[in-house]
């Protein structure tokens, strides 16, 4: 029986050509039945990809057998589907592209990577190793590096949310000044698989914040570990048609309905074509637009 499943995944390491790895990677996932999204770069690779268990599996295999991906940092999932060509539901198509950057800092030219990965990032903490700190020190700051309606459904206790609609307005933010009065405490950052805030702690430690860590493995590794029963609350948004996905089987729903304030965890597009933001919509509402949250 085809067993849907979802692979998360990205390697920051040198890559001399890009566009041959993106025409080998495109066959690839062609020939397993995946898809999904894979960004490369002259830095590396980040990518999400679906389909049937045994295809995954091929794809992740030979994936690896390339030197530089063979340390890849992957998460699995469970998917929700297969169509009646054992394709993935969760993704409408596949993409491979290459871009300046695996993820849309807009800062190029301040990422330093090696073989060993990006240069002065945050000091890596397994999920054991937050709990352990943030019981240890009463000043840890936990720094979210997603964008902030993903925070809406889900976020760490206490977590700092910036106020930005895109990846890349995290340097400006950064470079305001909002967030230095946290320069001389320890921050660690966290996203969704780390692959943010790979680029994000190595920001923060350019811009002269002292004591700056990454959740190593991300939201998704912290879930793994320990479920709802440490010091993540709520569900953890994704960039596919799930949409959100729950550790446990007592998760907590945090988010509020833009229109009338019901608890749901649900999210949807806004509905003017011209708009690509997210909101945090109920059930109860078929049709919701941005502007001032109207319901039509």
């Amino acid at each position: 029986m085809a067993v849907p499943k979802i692979l998360l995944f990205y390697a920051f390491t040198p890559l001399a050509d890009p566009e041959a790895i993106r025409l080998w990677q495109r066959e690839l996932c062609e020939a397993n039945g995946l898809r999904g999204r894979i960004l490369l770069s002259t830095d590396g690779i980040n990518g999400t990809v679906g389909g049937d268990l045994d295809g995954v599996k091929r794809y992740l295999r030979r994936t690896k057998e390339y030197a530089p991906f063979r340390d890849l940092d992957v998460k699995w999932s469970e998917g929700t589907g297969l169509d009646e060509n054992g394709l993935s539901t969760d993704f409408p198509k596949l993409s491979v592209k290459v871009r300046e950057e695996i993820v849309s800092f807009g800062a190029p030219d301040e990422l330093r990577v090696t073989a060993e990965g990006v240069v002065d990032g945050g000091k890596r903490l397994s999920p054991e190793e937050l709990n352990a700190l943030a019981a240890e020190r009463d000043d840890l700051v936990l720094f979210d590096g997603r964008n902030a309606f993903e925070a809406e459904i889900g976020r760490f206790a206490g977590a700092v949310v910036p106020d930005v609609a895109t990846t890349r307005d995290f340097v400006d933010v950064l470079d305001s000044g909002a967030y230095d009065h946290l320069k001389d405490k320890p921050v660690v950052t966290y996203c969704t698989g780390g692959v943010r805030c790979e680029v994000l702690s190595s920001l923060m430690v350019a811009r002269g914040f002292s004591e700056v860590y990454q959740l190593d493995g991300g939201i998704v590794r912290y879930g793994e570990r320990f479920g709802d029963d440490g010091l993540w609350n709520g569900s953890l948004y994704v960039f596919d048609k799930r949409m959100s996905v729950d550790f446990s089987d007592h998760t907590a729903v945090i988010g509020r309905c833009v229109v009338c304030e019901a608890a749901t965890k649900d999210m949807r597009n806004c509905d003017d074509l011209s708009c690509r933001e997210q909101l945090v919509v109920c059930g109860r509402h078929d049709r919701v637009t941005c502007d001032a949250h109207a319901v039509a």
